[in-house]
């Protein structure tokens, strides 16, 4: 399955990367708009979460296979 899914995403140029950036950027928009109490959170408390999900990515982009 993965093999799969691994294969479709090499079909993806530049341009759909882009697309699916921006596609994610307006749905948390939409969620902050749909549950403006997530507006209220913390700084400190966000970049805890934006550190913690960034971990893996960023381990296997610079040090991983």
């Amino acid at each position: 399955m993965l093999k799969y899914l691994n294969d479709r995403v090499k079909r993806l140029d530049v341009f759909d990367i882009g697309l699916i950036k921006w596609t994610v950027l307006f749905t948390g928009i939409l969620v902050a708009k749909l549950f403006p109490q997530l507006l209220h959170l913390r700084y400190s408390a966000l970049l805890v979460i934006i550190v913690i999900l960034a971990i893996k990515p960023t381990y296997r982009y610079f040090l991983g296979k």
